[in-house]
């Protein structure tokens, strides 16, 4: 179902000014903290209502503020997940689930006994059904978030950062299930956060947002293939980017890498102003017609990765074992790039 947004809003130190309209069922709002992501879902939400604008789900207006509309947020049917999960710390998990019910107007006490039982089976809570809020893991209580909201049988589903109150060790595991979970309801979903991989797998359509404002929005694979400008690349992970001036219409001097001149597979027009690579793109050895010399190259080590950062300021990134022992080796005298893996990016 499409979902238009248009909203304008001025807070005093602030201004959120986003125009979108997607038919995807999994969107994703990246951007860093306090770019204006959590505002959006709680205008879409009706949460806060804003000075201008129009927000459309399907065939319903929730808000127009040149019709005078503004559709109340238990009206709108969102199911909302705020980043701490919000759940009521006197009721067990069984009576949140409940207590949602008896708020979506499921009156009926056997009926409500009947599909409480359903979805503690569903989001496998049985085992934990009398357990409250401070007695849960974090993945526990997230479910049990998921739950409640979802017996409520909402339209549109909005996500704030759903793992921002996980360690780090029990996110990638979360994801899956989170994703597990939505898979067994056909709702739209909106998902913010600031973590590139939890939306990349989570979301097919992506929205990058930046002080207020849209930068640029797709598809997801897309945005991550040809970012459109240097905000954008960032945010979708790219290390190195550099200013560059224009030698022809397929090739550059990268300004900020020591003026390393490199062939590219797409046009150099006119206003392009700065070239990317990402750290990952980089091949050891002498290849094809982009060769980079190493230089006196900087090593440091994470578990699974080196991290090398070139004498002329490239960042790359290898993969290594856990048994590698630190190596100056490891650096050969050159590194290539394909023309086809430099980005080319208007400021």
């Amino acid at each position: 179902m499409s979902l238009q947004v248009v909203i304008k809003k001025k807070y005093p130190d602030f201004s959120l000014d986003i125009k979108f309209d997607s038919g995807s069922n999994r969107i994703g709002i990246l951007g860093a903290s306090g770019c204006g992501k959590s505002l959006t879902l709680k205008s879409i939400a009706g949460i806060e209502k804003p000075d201008e604008g129009r927000i459309a789900f399907g065939k319903k207006i929730w808000f127009d503020d040149s019709k005078r509309i503004n559709v109340k947020t238990a009206k709108r049917n969102v199911g909302y997940l705020f980043q701490n999960y919000a759940l009521f710390p006197n009721m067990t998990v069984e009576e949140n689930i409940a207590a949602a019910l008896h708020g979506a107007g499921n009156k009926e006490k056997k009926q409500t006994v009947k599909s409480s039982e359903d979805i503690l089976k569903q989001f496998g809570l049985s085992d934990i059904r009398d357990h409250r809020p401070d007695e849960l893991s974090g993945g526990q209580q997230q479910r049990t978030a998921l739950a409640r909201m979802m017996a409520c049988d909402p339209g549109l589903i909005l996500l704030d950062e759903p793992f921002s109150a996980m360690d780090t060790y029990l996110r990638e595991g979360m994801r899956l299930e989170l994703i597990r979970l939505l898979n067994m309801y056909d709702k739209t979903v909106i998902m913010v956060g600031h973590d590139r991989d939890e939306i990349y797998q989570i979301c097919n359509y992506l929205i990058l947002m930046d002080k207020g404002r849209i930068i640029a929005q797709g598809e997801t694979d897309r945005l991550f293939e040809h970012p459109a400008t240097p905000a954008a690349a960032r945010l979708t992970g790219c290390k190195n980017i550099s200013r560059i001036k224009r030698l022809s219409d397929h090739r550059i001097c990268a300004l900020d890498w020591h003026n390393l001149e490199l062939v590219t597979d797409g046009k150099v027009s006119e206003d392009i102003t700065h070239a990317g690579i990402r750290a990952h793109d980089f091949i050891p050895g002498e290849h094809g017609v982009n060769v980079i010399p190493c230089g006196q190259a900087m090593i440091s080590r994470l578990p699974f990765e080196w991290y090398i950062t070139l004498e002329n300021g490239l960042w790359w990134k290898q993969s290594r074992e856990l048994s590698e022992s630190y190596q100056s080796s490891i650096v050969p005298q050159y590194i290539s790039v394909m023309p086809d893996k430099i980005l080319l990016m208007k400021e």
